[in-house]
């Protein structure tokens, strides 16, 4: 039977989960087993309380019985376990491709740890092969994505089947497909000018560790 690496990764981060913690419940197909461990140690008599950066992982917590709080009404959110779709050596990442980025940053921003739980071969050298999301307000959508065009940004309205993939917040989402981002800052800040962006999905000084699942093992890598 093939590993499933998705699994060595989710479920090796709840280990960082200690009892009466609040934790942020990011959004994936890879958090979805720290979910369903987090559900088992619940169960098992664990006290912990999930904060939710989706309508999917909400479901998803119901679902494996870990009690949920409002991000409005926790005291504080002691650590977060989410997801990445790339990582550079410095920690800096791409998210967003599951479409949660903005409330995935709120709850991250308001967390007292970081944890991203990854396949191995999601860290890079580079960011920017794997496209970069921006969350934009619908009203003058077109006009703003004739601008990333005109800036070459390669910018595509995300679309779920035949209707625009819209986000738990009610934005849409453009990915830039930019191929490389050799400056990371630089780019967050003139994105950040742009009047209509609300968020993207470039995570920058966020995370303290990494586990990254491979064939061989499941690695740990610490930041900041």
């Amino acid at each position: 039977m093939p590993v499933n690496l998705k699994q060595q990764a989710g479920e090796r981060a709840t280990t960082f989960v200690e009892d009466g913690m609040v934790v942020g419940l990011g959004t994936g197909s890879t958090v979805f087993y720290a979910i369903r461990k987090l559900g088992e140690l619940a169960r098992q008599g664990m006290q912990i309380k999930g904060v939710c950066t989706s309508v999917q992982t909400m479901d998803l917590a119901h679902e494996y019985g870990i009690p949920v709080v409002e991000i409005e009404d926790a005291k504080c959110i002691d650590i977060t376990i989410d997801g990445a779709d790339e990582v550079d050596p410095g920690g800096q990442g791409i998210k967003g491709g599951g479409g949660a980025l903005l409330f995935e940053k709120i709850v991250a921003a308001n967390s007292g740890q970081n944890i991203w739980v990854v396949e191995k071969r999601k860290l890079v050298q580079q960011l920017g092969a794997f496209p970069l999301p921006v969350e934009i307000i619908p009203f003058g959508h077109s006009k703003l994505i004739r601008k990333m065009e005109e800036w070459k940004w390669r910018p595509v309205l995300r679309e779920k089947g035949s209707e625009i993939f819209t986000t738990d917040g009610h934005h849409y989402i453009v990915d830039l497909h930019l191929h490389s981002i050799p400056d990371p800052q630089q780019l967050n800040a003139e994105i950040r000018k742009i009047p209509g962006v609300v968020e993207h999905g470039l995570f920058l000084d966020t995370v303290n560790k990494v586990v990254a699942a491979g064939p061989d093992k499941v690695e740990i890598i610490s930041f900041r």
